[in-house]
């Protein structure tokens, strides 16, 4: 197991502006610039300063004024922000991103003004009648930010499916904001170096633009044509002012997710994470759960549920591991998937015209078999593993769980109710748990309860396929080594890593993923493994990386083939470059004002 990570290192370069450590502000700092008699006396440590500002967290009513109070602590003591998500991730993860993040996108047009102090800047709003102009733009955002804090990192929508929750417009701008905050609180990006955007380019959601505080621009969005054009203005903008910059693509709607990978993914550093890291993540708990269901891989019938772009990006990889990992021929290992979508399970002589990306698993041997529902399917694939992600809340009611139990009495059911917020999970981890007799197999997109059996008084941990155990740690994995592009394989390693940082614990209580509490350890890992791998592939263009590998390669390491193995010098070098905030004033307080 690797060490603890301590990594203060980075935070100590001094920031521009001393005022955002807040009471911790020194005497003399004090004296210097001219504050004496404005501020109460007192000089406090940041421990002290985290204790109130915790208190006030666990003051407020609802999620959604912690997520209020937490986006203004971010914006006006960074450090303070930091300090109190990583002394608290399991408890403040669910606020700053999902299920919380949902509901604040939701009324992100109404909450805005106490989200930061007026004029902050706090990304990037883009809209269609100004991508003509995003040089400009883009210089208005350097003149904003500190010399020296260009952006490294950007995740970047167009809020039209945002979550299970549809279009939300620019009101889609939470998820970047959050999706950077655990960038940072999960693998030590620079948060000074991270760029919300969303592309403000219309909502076909009624609800917004009757709505008189909506802040986006107000107009239906563009066809495909006038979307692509926009897009590529943008991204080309971005490149051009910040040469390999690492790209993520998030939220889109299904056809554009995937459009905008296969026009981009060869060209930029680029990752979309609804289909790949959402794969990969899911990829990875699939992996802990074979293991654990008992029985060959060869023998798995998979039925997914949902068949939009992360449903799909999912299965390719389950896929591409049972090809790598079991040898089983591609068309063979295709045959163990079967898709469930609005109309019934996908075939391809059902009668409709397939989107694009449901082509590859639309079924050919089902004769005239059409089955036109979950229930239907259920019996007719008799399935050993059942993964939802069809938005669809309470979709794996009673009796789809009992008979998942009952199918599988020679094997644990696995059950991975992945859809996102909790409002849309296809089902809970204690019904889960209830309907199976305790034998589930379990992984969920949203955070569940722990489960206590009754009859034994065993306590039971959900695991959670979150993706934030992924996209941290490969775009710390970019920014480090910097790939010329993320290739399938590099994201394969990213899961057989993942799936190999479970402890000797987690293992033994059977348990899918490592403990939340860990993840800066496991982020670290992970992004060592991306570099083997990247520089394994001869896709890394830093020296310094490079030269490292090939000095110190993973002993278990034989080809370029993806087995997510790395070197210890590797990862101790990678928990050097992982920010963190400060431990002292001293750090970020130059010795002179």
């Amino acid at each position: 197991m690797a060490p603890a990570i301590k990594t203060a290192s980075p935070a100590s370069t001094p920031v521009k502006k001393p005022l955002n450590v807040g009471t911790a502000l020194p005497y003399e700092a004090r004296t210097a610039l001219h504050l004496k008699g404005l501020v109460p006396s007192a000089v406090e440590d940041f421990s002290a300063q985290e204790a109130r500002a915790y208190e006030q967290l666990r003051n407020k009513g609802t999620d959604l004024e912690k997520y209020i109070f937490l986006s203004w602590l971010r914006n006006t003591n960074l450090n303070l922000f930091y300090r109190l998500v990583l002394g608290n991730l399991k408890e403040i993860a669910p606020i700053i991103y999902t299920p919380t993040v949902g509901q604040a996108c939701q009324e992100f047009s109404h909450i805005y003004p106490f989200l930061a102090p007026p004029n902050s800047v706090d990304g990037l709003y883009i809209p269609l009648n100004e991508v003509d102009n995003i040089d400009e733009i883009i210089q208005n955002y350097r003149a904003s930010i500190p010399e020296g804090s260009e952006p490294e990192t950007t995740v970047i929508t167009d809020g039209s499916r945002i979550l299970g929750l549809g279009d939300l417009g620019m009101n889609g701008m939470g998820i970047p904001v959050g999706k950077l905050q655990l960038y940072v609180a999960a693998a030590g990006l620079d948060p000074r170096r991270c760029l919300p955007i969303v592309l403000d380019f219309g909502t076909d959601n009624p609800k917004y633009l009757e709505d008189p505080l909506y802040l986006g621009i107000r107009q239906k969005r563009p066809e495909d044509a006038e979307f692509y054009a926009a897009t590529e203005k943008v991204l080309n903008g971005l490149t051009k002012a910040f040469p390999g910059i690492f790209i993520q693509f998030e939220d889109f709607n299904t056809p554009h997710a995937f459009g905008l990978l296969d026009q981009w993914r060869d060209r930029i550093l680029c990752f979309n994470d609804d289909i790949q890291g959402t794969g990969s993540v899911i990829l990875a708990g699939f992996i802990s759960a074979i293991k654990l269901a008992g029985i060959p891989a060869k023998d798995h019938r998979i039925l997914f549920v949902g068949a939009g772009s992360a449903g799909v990006g999912v299965a390719k990889q389950l896929v591409d591991y049972l090809v790598i990992e079991h040898k089983i021929p591609e068309e063979q290992a295709k045959a163990m998937f079967w898709f469930v979508d609005s109309r019934g399970v996908i075939t391809a002589n059902r009668g409709d015209t397939l989107a694009d990306h449901k082509v590859y698993f639309a079924r050919h041997d089902n004769g005239d078999t059409q089955c036109k529902n979950l229930d239907e399917a259920l019996e007719y694939v008799k399935p050993t593993a059942l993964i939802g992600l069809s938005t669809i809340y309470k979709a794996f009611n009673e009796h789809v769980l009992t008979r998942m139990n009952e199918i599988n009495q020679d094997s644990r059911p696995i059950i991975f109710p992945l859809s996102n917020p909790k409002t849309k999970a296809e089902c809970t981890f204690e019904e889960a748990m209830r309907f199976t007799n305790n034998r589930v197999l379990f992984a969920s997109g949203t955070a569940f309860p722990e489960y206590t059996i009754p009859e034994s008084g065993e306590v039971r941990v959900p695991g959670q396929g979150n993706n934030m155990y992924v996209f941290p740690p490969i775009g710390l994995g970019a920014k480090l080594a910097k790939p010329t592009r993320i290739t399938d394989s590099l994201i394969f390693a990213v899961s057989k890593s993942l799936s190999n940082t479970l402890n000797s614990e987690e293992i033994a209580r059977g348990e899918l993923y490592p403990r939340i509490e860990r993840i800066r350890e496991t982020s670290a890992q992970v992004a060592a493994a991306f570099i083997h791998q990247a520089v394994r592939e001869g896709l890394a263009q830093d020296q310094f990386w490079i030269d490292l590998v090939t000095a110190n390669p993973a002993s278990s390491a034989t080809s370029a083939s993806p087995d997510g193995t790395y070197s210890q010098r590797v990862l101790d070098e990678v928990c050097k470059n992982m920010w963190a905030p400060a431990e002292s004033v001293s750090q970020l307080i130059p010795t002179k004002l």
